[in-house]
């Protein structure tokens, strides 16, 4: 396998601008507790940083969507953008929360989970067909209604953009895994 240099590694803090090190410390001092991966290459736009990352805490802590479901759709976006960083974080989460490591592995492999719980299956279809047509049937908006209130689709939906924002700016800049684990999704 080869491996391609990270294109925006950490910057040396003696190089940070001050409004680079305001970003830096808000994301240290909130539930983050560091500067790590997206936030690596997004401190390259401080502004940009601070932005992405109070929509991205309220996403990823405060979401509407129970845990299970919510590592679900991260670990859905991951997997369409073959992002192993979110993969690698995300995927031990997702078990955490009670994400059976069944659906987990047929994620990975792109195959539709089998068995799901209803909800899975709902969070499944909704994702999946926003990803493949750009929205979803009237059949699916329902059923994902239904089961998640509109407020849950509008969080879903928002989750599904942000870590799409991630995984590129991860993939552009080849952010490296965590150390010590190895890549799952080639």
């Amino acid at each position: 396998m080869t491996t391609h240099p990270d294109r925006m590694p950490p910057i040396p803090p003696e190089r940070l601008t001050p409004a680079q090190q305001t970003a830096a410390a808000e994301i240290a001092s909130g539930r983050r507790g560091a500067v790590s991966g997206p936030f690596v290459p997004a401190l390259r736009s401080p502004e940009f940083t601070r932005r992405v990352q109070a929509l991205g805490e309220y996403l990823r802590y405060d979401h509407t969507l129970e845990p299970r479901l919510r590592e679900m759709a991260i670990l859905l976006t991951a997997r369409e953008w073959t992002q192993e960083y979110e993969w690698a974080i995300h995927a031990p989460i997702a078990v955490e929360a009670g994400l059976v490591p069944e659906i987990i592995e047929a994620i990975a492999d792109r195959r539709r989970p089998s068995p799901m719980r209803a909800d899975e299956a709902i969070l499944f279809d909704f994702c999946t067909e926003l990803r493949d047509h750009q929205s979803v049937s009237d059949d699916t908006y329902a059923r994902a209604v239904s089961a998640f209130t509109e407020q849950g689709v509008v969080d879903l939906i928002g989750a599904v953009g942000y870590y799409s924002t991630l995984a590129m700016l991860m993939n552009v800049a080849r952010t490296p895994l965590p150390p010590g684990r190895v890549p799952r999704l080639r």
